[in-house]
């Protein structure tokens, strides 16, 4: 039991909930502005659902938030050798050249609650939630465009995630994006297989 199941109590990241709440603040800025002044769009634009964490004994606090999206991985364009590692576990009767996906489009931990394993433990419940046996609809994959820093990277990479391309030269032909201009991002994934597998 980790602390989000032990301390915390998990809400939709709405008007509501942010009326209710302080401040939230992961560090980042970006992140920061999207969970206080975006989720409510991007909701109702029906891009993305965004959830929190709150404190059981303070229900105005955030500890963590994320924001799910429907999403698809297209394999089409990796180079082959590439292409049989992410289709390694699925038979060859059953490949298809793009794969029902989750996208973490956000995933940020309250800088109050770092270095309590807050974000692996995000990372847990996303996934038990694509493996549900009474979910309506099935995905194979969880997907994220991972910020393109070691921190980040290793943090995905820690918690099963892996690249989608094996170099950024690769990537950068992929979505058409200049060979002399810096990555921001990288796209990576899980093979939710592997959880389905041990259920």
């Amino acid at each position: 039991m980790g602390f989000l199941q032990n301390f915390c109590s998990i809400f939709p990241l709405d008007k509501e909930t942010l009326e209710r709440c302080q401040p939230f603040s992961c560090g980042d800025v970006d992140l920061d502005d999207f969970f206080l002044h975006d989720t409510e769009n991007y909701s109702h634009q029906m891009l993305g659902k965004s959830y929190c964490y709150c404190l059981n004994g303070d229900p105005s606090v955030i500890v963590c938030a994320f924001t799910l999206a429907n999403s698809s991985m297209d394999i089409r364009h990796l180079p082959g050798s590439r292409r049989k590692k992410v289709t390694a576990l699925i038979p060859r009767e059953k490949q298809l050249s793009s794969y029902p996906a989750v996208l973490v489009c956000r995933i940020g931990v309250n800088m109050a609650f770092r270095k309590k394993g807050i974000g692996s433990e995000m990372l847990d419940f996303i996934k038990s939630l694509a493996v549900q046996p009474d979910n309506w609809s099935s995905c194979r994959f969880l997907t994220v465009d991972a910020y393109n820093n070691e921190r980040t990277r290793r943090y995905y990479q820690i918690n099963g995630f892996k690249d989608l391309f094996s170099t950024e030269e690769q990537e950068k032909e992929y979505i058409g994006f200049p060979p002399e201009k810096e990555l921001k991002t990288r796209l990576m994934y899980y093979d939710l297989m592997l959880l389905s597998d041990k259920m």
